[in-house]
């Protein structure tokens, strides 16, 4: 719908490749490589998200390997040392799993991974039962978003919305997703109202003004004070 934040079932992946608890070592390294993937949610019953197991899960059964390892440092690492010795998915995930809902927004989602360090979401439902998942790639689909879309949402939902009449129609131009607002307004106190909300718009990289207040013709002027 226009003029509608894109939220996360827009744009997740909904079949997604997960293992359950029971899944073995070797079978996960085995999933992860069929499907070229890099994380896998672990589930349970009818669905539901227990856990992720990725990579970094699962290098520590690597890394610990040397019999001659600094005993120093495996004491300091003992979650580390923990996860080498595991051998299911149970084991070696990382629990409870950071997920997200089909209804958050993208900067929402966004804020989840930044804050968690994470470079994927499980999303789920009110249950916590599996309904897809979204990565960083996937939140950044919004910026593929055409110019055209772009520059008619800012006409429609800001220039209408706060310069509906002024000396002359506010321009609109969008390249690379780099919008352009230009024309002369009664109030320029406005323009930083303006930067907030064109920067709202789903697919904006940036906003630029040439936004001027209209000039008193020097006539009118001398007139105006030849009258007081």
């Amino acid at each position: 719908m226009h003029g509608t934040p894109h939220i996360v079932s827009d744009v997740m992946t909904h079949a997604v490749v997960a293992v359950s608890r029971e899944a073995t070592f070797k079978e996960i390294v085995q999933t992860m490589e069929r499907w070229k993937v890099s994380a896998l949610p672990v589930l349970e019953g009818e669905g539901r998200v227990i856990g992720v197991v990725s990579e970094a899960d699962l290098l520590p059964k690597e890394e610990f390997r040397e019999r001659d390892a600094d005993r120093y440092t495996q004491l300091r690492r003992l979650p580390d040392l923990a996860k080498a010795g595991a051998v299911t998915a149970e084991e070696l995930m990382s629990a409870p799993a950071v997920t997200t809902h089909p209804g958050a927004t993208l900067p929402q989602a966004a804020r989840v991974m930044a804050q968690r360090k994470v470079k994927r979401l499980p999303v789920v439902n009110d249950i916590g039962v599996l309904e897809g998942i979204v990565s960083r790639a996937d939140l950044l689909k919004v910026f593929l978003r055409d110019d055209k879309d772009i520059a008619e949402e800012v006409r429609k939902d800001v220039v209408a919305l706060l310069f509906p009449t002024q000396p002359e129609p506010v321009r609109v131009k969008v390249e690379e997703g780099v919008v352009t607002l230009t024309g002369r307004i009664r109030d320029t106190a406005l323009v930083p109202v303006a930067a907030r909300l064109v920067q709202a718009v789903e697919g904006v990289v940036d906003v630029e003004f040439d936004l001027t207040s209209p000039h008193r013709h020097p006539d009118a002027a001398e007139g105006a004070q030849a009258s007081s």
